[in-house]
């Protein structure tokens, strides 16, 4: 197989909170990288994830070995994020200079702000520390495409076709048809295929 990867191995985060799908989204990430086949480990942190908490997928994906299903902090290459402030989370503990955030823009306010004990950054400040922390980063308003789509929890597919797109990793949208075909309904797939397509077109 000829090299695909800039690195191995690529080290991918896929961030959210419990409800937006992050887990589905790291599966199917990870579905289509074995069938092109790539080694793919994934290891995966819930906080409360049933009341919003935290989910974090780590995958790494690699043309020779099987690695360890952790990412070392502070060698994340990609940060997919379904929440903006869980993006600013993960580049704390896993970004660094080179690292690359496509984060979508549609806020879910954890208990702390509803509660008026936390303060929630405005996206301004959140699209600063984005600038200054990272090579290269994107918002995607994933959420109201998804919601247009009629779920949206289809929020994490749109994110899977906008990191598509950016051709950071060696997916496409034959794999993810392929992908889907295997693992979800029938019924299910037209919509899947028009979040992938509609988060392809925002990059």
């Amino acid at each position: 197989m000829k090299n695909l990867l800039a690195k191995d191995p690529t080290n991918v985060v896929i961030t959210g909170v419990g409800g937006q799908g992050n887990v589905m989204a790291s599966r199917v990430l990870a579905g289509m990288l074995v069938a092109k086949g790539f080694y793919v480990t994934i290891g995966e942190t819930f906080g409360m994830s049933q009341r919003g908490g935290s989910v974090m997928s780590h995958l790494r994906i690699s043309q020779k070995s099987v690695w360890s299903p952790q990412i070392p902090l502070g060698q994340a290459d990609i940060i997919v994020a379904l929440e903006p402030s869980e993006a600013l989370r993960v580049i704390s503990r896993y970004g660094n200079p080179d690292v690359v955030v496509l984060s979508n823009c549609r806020v879910v306010y954890p208990i702390g702000v509803i509660t008026g004990d936390d303060d929630y950054p405005s996206m301004k400040k959140v699209k600063d520390i984005f600038d200054k922390l990272t090579a290269s980063n994107r918002l995607v308003d994933a959420t109201s495409i998804a919601m247009e789509l009629g779920n949206p929890i289809l929020s994490n597919i749109v994110m899977i076709g906008a990191l598509a797109k950016t051709a950071l990793l060696p997916i496409d949208r034959r794999a993810f048809e392929k992908e889907i075909s295997r693992n979800v309904a029938a019924d299910k797939r037209g919509a899947n295929l028009a979040a992938f397509d509609a988060g392809a077109k925002m990059v």
